[in-house]
Formats: C-alpha cells, sequence, structure tokens
C-alpha cells in the first residue's frame, strides 16, 4: 500500500514537472526568443508595416482602409467597413453607412449565392458605383470590386480595378493622369517569383501617395 502511494506520488511529480518545464520552454522561452529575433532581423514586418507620414501613423501596410471621397481609390467591399468608424453625439460608434459599429472584426458575411441580402448589396454597389463612374458600364465593373475578401480587411484590388477608377480620380483630385498612374504603377506587386499569383494594387499605399501629392497629409 505504502509502495503503491510511492509510486503515485512519484509519477504526479515527474507529471507536474514536466507540464512546468514545458509551460516555461513552449508558452514563454520560445515566444520570448521568436519575437526578439523578429524584432531583430525583421523590425518592420515585426511592428505590423506601419505607415509613418510625417511623424504620424497612418494605417498598416496591409491592413485595408474604407474610402469613399471621390478623389480616393476604392478598395473592395467589406461586412466590416475596414472598421472604420465615427464617434456620434450619443457616445457610440457608427460604421460610415451610419450602421452601428460592434467592434473591431474581421470576416465575411458568407452569403450564399441564392441570399437575397448578397444580389441587394451587390446591386446597390454597382450603382453606387455607376453614380461615380458615369463613364464605365454595367459589364465593365471588374469583379473584384462587388466581392468582399475572406478577411474583409484585403487592402489589394486588381490592375484592372485599379486602371477603371484612373478618370474619376484625375477628375476629383486635380492631378494629372501621368501623376495617378504613376502612383498605381508605384503601388503594384508582381506575381510571386514572376509565376505564382496575381498582379495586385495596394489601394491604401496609392491613396497615401495621392493625398501627399495633394497636401492632405
Amino acid at each position: 500500500m505504502k509502495e503503491s502511494v510511492k509510486n503515485l506520488l512519484h509519477g504526479t511529480r515527474q507529471a507536474v514537472t514536466v507540464t512546468v518545464v514545458l509551460m516555461l520552454i513552449c508558452g514563454l522561452l520560445f515566444p520570448c526568443l521568436l519575437t526578439g529575433l523578429s524584432a531583430l532581423i525583421f523590425p518592420n514586418q515585426a511592428g505590423g508595416n506601419l505607415i509613418t507620414v510625417n511623424g504620424q501613423t497612418v494605417g498598416a501596410k496591409y491592413v485595408g482602409q474604407e474610402f469613399t471621397e471621390d478623389y480616393y481609390m476604392w478598395s473592395r467591399p467589406s461586412a466590416y467597413h475596414y472598421n472604420v468608424y465615427t464617434e456620434g453625439e450619443n457616445g457610440k460608434q457608427y460604421y460610415r453607412d451610419e450602421t452601428e459599429f460592434p467592434g473591431l472584426g474581421s470576416g465575411s458575411n458568407n452569403y450564399a449565392p441564392s441570399n437575397p441580402a448578397l444580389t441587394e448589396r451587390v446591386e446597390a454597389d454597382i450603382e453606387s458605383f455607376l453614380e461615380k463612374n458615369p463613364e464605365v458600364k454595367r459589364e465593365d465593373i471588374p469583379t473584384d470590386l462587388l466581392t468582399a475578401s475572406g478577411s474583409g480587411l484585403d487592402p489589394h484590388i486588381s490592375p484592372e480595378s485599379a486602371e477603371i477608377q484612373i478618370p474619376r480620380i484625375v477628375e476629383a483630385s486635380g492631378l494629372s493622369e501621368d501623376t495617378v498612374r504613376d502612383i498605381v504603377r508605384n503601388n503594384t506587386d508582381g506575381k510571386f517569383l514572376g509565376i505564382f499569383g496575381e498582379e495586385t494594387v495596394n489601394v491604401l499605399m496609392v491613396n497615401i501617395e495621392i493625398a501627399q501629392k495633394m497636401d492632405l497629409i
């Protein structure tokens, strides 16, 4: 009996010791080591790829923002409006479309193609786009300007979606067409290794350059 109790205590002590040691190694030492190495080797990426203009942080390179002004390039639709909100007089927070802001989030509505809410949302986006871009035909609007990404925070659009917005941006911003095209070109990423993925345009980076050219920031 005493031997059994002794063995039980010994086994329990070993289990607790191993658990504590592994928690310290895997839960503290290893994360701290990786965090330290990443901050040393990749300081910008470890810091969230933050973008600073004139000493002020204006965004993160790989997190999109919602732009509605005509002189800015527009992003893809987002179920979370890229978490851009304003403060109401009652102290509550609201998206720009005046719906209540529920807090930071990401994702999409995951509507089925048969869901009337999806059709309603896409139709509204088409009408809004055509109103601001009257020279564009309905059938020429690129698909990614009407579909949300899985995260709802993707800052990228296709080169076609950027191209179709250039006339509106030129007219509203007062910048020359060559200037806007140069800005888009500067912020276009090619395929990885020249063969993987697709070319993309970073909307946030484009709009920061537009704002700088217009002396808005």
